[in-house]
């Protein structure tokens, strides 16, 4: 078997994550696969099956980390990456496969003529590093960066887009292609039991997203807010972590809404809430693509979104809706919801997701290098 080197950040409960750990278990029937994290302990380590090959830059969490090190890691990582690279990365690989950006992609861009060298890139590069001196730092030295890989994997045609509008370097291969899923494993996974009791009569929301700035979780209490001072009861259940956690929990009380909008934490098995609520939101301020609302295809739910990348997602796809991409336009298209029996709720989405046809083009590019 050829081998593969994946590298991520670490592999806890996120979007990418999850990606990464379903792509590795369908590609390791034909490839030996290894995955590389620059952190350890990631809750998904243990959804990997025994074929694969997990390797870590730092055997720690980094949730565990002190904030100084935090900082300091990336930074030795960018400016030692020739030294690191050379004493971890010690075997020879077919291709190794940048699957996130930042510092991973800044490590594997590390020269080596043996192998191809491949950049996934999951967000809008012109907002995912925010804005100020350092976003633009980091924009000027990830210019050089992204020179470096023969191709670069974009989740939706708005990220290639974005991308190219901030580098306009155009030397390398580039090509778009959606994020892989095992439907089966989340329809298996959708049928656990939990606990939460949602037969009260309201209307229910899930959301699945990190607790940042980028997902819009501030703006949304404050829609959340205006509505049910309107008298329109629902409820929200968000799960995710994140470093706006004690900040959302503090406007949360503030406005008395501890009874109608749940920050449930960490959930390693999401799928569950998914299928019970009555509709997922990702009402984020911007995507790269949005990977939970393939999820919540799968279980044929239905999708409220605001109009970012993540429209891609749902092309197609009868139940949704895409909100103007501000709190009004939020407010609108749930108000909309909440006070009609809405019967698009009720539609069945007939189009499969093409996990086949994702694994092609990605096999195709491998077979490539």
């Amino acid at each position: 078997m050829e081998k593969i080197l994946f590298g991520i950040t670490s592999l806890t409960l996120g979007g990418a994550e999850r990606v990464l750990v379903d792509l590795a278990n369908e590609l390791s029937k034909k490839y030996e696969v290894t995955i590389f994290t620059i952190y350890a302990n990631g809750e998904l380590e243990k959804q990997l099956n025994n074929k694969i090959k997990v390797k870590t830059y730092k055997k720690c969490a980094y949730a565990k980390l002190q904030t100084l090190r935090k900082h300091l890691i990336p930074l030795k990582i960018l400016f030692l990456q020739k030294s690191i690279y050379k004493k971890y990365i010690k075997e020879n690989y077919k291709a190794e496969i940048a699957f996130l950006e930042g510092p991973i992609t800044r490590l594997f861009s590390t020269k080596n003529n043996n192998t191809k060298k491949i950049a996934w890139v999951h967000n809008d590069i012109s907002k995912v590093f925010g804005t100020g001196i350092k976003a633009k730092l980091k924009q000027k030295v990830d210019k050089t960066i992204y020179k470096k890989y023969d191709t670069l994997v974009f989740v939706s045609k708005d990220n290639l887009a974005s991308f190219e509008k901030v580098y306009k370097n155009k030397n390398q291969e580039r090509q778009v292609i959606y994020n892989y899923l095992n439907a089966e494993n989340i329809i298996k996974k959708a049928e656990e039991k939990i606990e939460e009791n949602w037969e009260d009569g309201r209307i229910h929301f899930v959301s699945v997203a990190r607790l940042v700035k980028q997902k819009g979780l501030e703006r949304l209490i404050k829609v959340h807010k205006r509505l049910i001072q309107e008298g329109l009861d629902h409820k929200f259940h968000i799960i995710g972590d994140g470093e706006e956690k004690e900040k959302l929990e503090k406007l949360i009380k503030e406005n008395k809404l501890e009874e109608t909008f749940e920050l449930l934490g960490k959930r390693e098995n999401p799928y569950p809430y998914i299928k019970k609520a009555d509709y997922f939101c990702l009402f984020s301020e911007f995507e790269g693509y949005g990977m939970v609302i393939g999820e919540a295809k799968i279980l044929n739910k239905p999708i409220l979104i605001t109009n970012t990348a993540a429209r891609e997602a749902v092309q197609n796809y009868q139940n949704s809706k895409i909100a103007e991409n501000s709190e009004d336009g939020i407010y609108a298209v749930l108000k909309e919801v909440i006070t009609s029996k809405d019967e698009q709720k009720q539609k069945e989405n007939l189009k499969p997701y093409e996990n086949e046809q994702i694994i092609c083009e990605i096999t195709k590019m491998l077979e490539k290098a």
